[in-house]
């Protein structure tokens, strides 16, 4: 599927329809569900700010080597692959408006999208599980 930069580029920040409260490290995050091609795509483009204890989950339909950029997002974040079992494989950093393609070192099944350094200011790293994600 090809989606135009342009049409997401033109669109409003995405009004969440689906939310969800994810438990990490004894930590809850508030985050909204990217789910279709079209939400993934669109991401958190466009946004300015992000409260402190939200974010986005991405979810793909199989487990692989998901790619994320930050193509028209000014915010700077940070992201953890996680894999079916509710484990995070990967973190990585990402920069504001960065058209650098950055993939996951290791089949992933979802992607959450956080301010950046929320990861490290709560000692969460590779191995951590993830508690809430959405069934299929």
């Amino acid at each position: 599927m090809i989606v135009s930069t342009a049409l997401l580029w033109e669109l409003p920040p995405a009004l969440a329809q689906d939310r969800l409260a994810l438990r990490i490290g004894g930590e809850t995050l508030r985050v909204e569900l990217a789910a279709s091609d079209l939400e993934r795509a669109r991401g958190l483009m466009a946004r300015t700010e992000l409260p402190a204890d939200a974010g986005m989950l991405l979810r793909f339909e199989r487990p692989g080597r998901h790619c994320l950029w930050m193509k028209n997002t000014p915010l700077p974040l940070s992201a953890a692959f996680i894999d079916d079992a509710g484990r995070i494989v990967d973190l990585i950093d990402l920069e504001p408006l960065s058209t650098e393609i950055r993939c996951s070192q290791a089949p992933a099944r979802y992607a959450l999208e956080v301010n950046q350094g929320w990861f490290a200011e709560h000692a969460i790293g590779p191995g951590a599980r993830v508690e809430g994600l959405p069934a299929d």
